[in-house]
């Protein structure tokens, strides 16, 4: 390289660092605003998002590719720390129970979307479209609420998880279906890749659950720093492949979360939360540096129309997904108030109808519809969280250690300090 371009790109170098930088030295000002009032920071950062986005008050331009690579990255860690926190036993048994709280979800929440884009005038696609934008949750605003309000151990959070894996599964056959109808491609097509998603998810989970013991053996043999190196490349590997045989890569990384047992769980969890957390915050700032803020204005009174039934909507999955593991009404609210939030996947799915006619209309509705829901999300989990004395976080009978039909008393015990443990750190 020349003298000129050297000096070039270590100026664009500088700037990013700068960039960067301030941005970081912000989000650890919200972040502590955040934890004096006693909320999650998720609203702030979603509004830095917005200041420092397109047509904020002082966009980014040389860092976006970075930030956005590493709000990806954020999604994944989030998702593999939700992994680390369930055990096969309960997948398993959530989904052989996840029928019913699954079509409530369903009807609850994709219903109110489709209508309202009937109700505007929208073509049948677009309608479709706004129907998936309301059905699925953030599974990365969700992760959080359950971190930062120290619900991870809480008797219905394995609903709210176990609904969060419904929603991405059923993403597998969602999103070939609708990128068909926006392409207009052949019923034969759609089906094949609608297969090869479905081929892929049921791979990823029997290897996790058949052979997660001896990944976590193979990995309990190296140091702190072979460990953390191991499960943080092993999850983007995970999460690329999935996603390569269209599977959302967040469902990798849960399943690698899922399968790590053991000494290597508690290992890897302490070693991964403080990167979660620096990817994580980075995630919610460019959730909103996406959005134009006058986009909207444009479609801020159906968004707001369709976040309040979305809202109920929610409360309705939680309060029937959580039916079998609680009796309380406050913890049963709690999981449709952590549910409220959406995230990703929405804007994933709005984006597919860019090129539609009501392609502009879908957009901002949807990016009103997701910042609304993913202010009230976090906020309204913190008010439904006063409303009644919290649960124990031990259910009468802890689930079967892994690879056995009954836990022992002393499985019992260590499945019962493992989570009280997570619950406290």
């Amino acid at each position: 390289m020349t003298p000129s371009v050297l000096a070039a790109v270590d100026s664009d170098a500088a700037t990013a660092f700068i960039e960067i930088g301030i941005v970081a030295l912000l989000l650890a000002a919200l972040a502590r605003l955040a934890g004096r009032l006693g909320i999650t920071a998720i609203p702030f950062y979603l509004l830095a998002g917005l200041a420092v986005g397109e047509g904020g008050i002082a966009r980014l331009d040389v860092s976006e590719d970075f930030i956005s690579l590493a709000a990806e990255i954020g999604v994944l860690l989030l998702l593999l720390t939700l992994g680390l926190e369930y055990t096969a036993d309960e997948l398993r048994h959530g989904l052989r129970t996840g029928f019913v709280p699954g079509t409530v979800d369903f009807l609850a929440n994709f219903t109110p979307g489709l209508a309202l884009g009937l109700l505007l005038g929208w073509d049948t696609t677009a309608a479709i479209l706004m129907g998936g934008v309301c059905w699925v949750s953030s599974s990365g605003v969700v992760s959080k609420i359950l971190k930062d309000f120290d619900r991870l151990a809480n008797r219905e959070t394995p609903a709210v998880l176990n609904l969060l894996v419904i929603e991405d599964l059923a993403m597998a056959m969602y999103l070939p279906v609708v990128g068909a109808l926006v392409v207009g491609s052949r019923v034969s097509a759609t089906a094949a890749t609608v297969a090869v998603a479905l081929a892929a998810v049921a791979v990823i989970l029997t290897v996790a659950m058949r052979w997660g013991d001896r990944l976590s053996a193979l990995l309990a043999g190296g140091n702190d720093e072979a460990l953390l190196l191991g499960v943080f490349g092993l999850t983007l590997l995970v999460g690329g492949l999935a996603q390569r045989v269209q599977v959302s890569a967040a469902i990798g990384a849960f399943v690698v979360g899922l399968a790590l047992s053991g000494p290597v769980q508690e290992r890897a969890g302490a070693l991964i939360e403080p990167l979660r957390d620096l990817f994580a915050a980075t995630f919610f700032l460019f959730f909103s540096f996406q959005i134009e803020p006058e986009t909207l204005v444009d479609g801020l009174v159906p968004a707001a129309a369709l976040a309040v039934v979305g809202t109920g909507g929610k409360f309705a999955s939680g309060w029937v997904a959580s039916r079998g593991l609680v009796r309380g009404r406050p913890a049963r609210l709690r999981a449709g108030a952590t549910l409220i939030a959406r995230g990703e996947f929405s804007i994933v799915i709005a984006s597919l109808g860019a090129t539609l006619v009501d392609g502009p209309e879908l957009g901002a509705v949807a990016a009103a519809f997701v910042l609304l829901t993913a202010i009230i999300g976090p906020l309204a989990a913190r008010q439904v969280g006063t409303a009644g004395p919290r649960q124990p976080a031990r259910p009468s009978s802890p689930p079967p250690e892994f690879g056995q039909s009954s836990a022992t008393p002393a499985a019992a015990g260590a499945w019962g300090n493992r989570r009280r443990k997570r619950a406290s750190g």
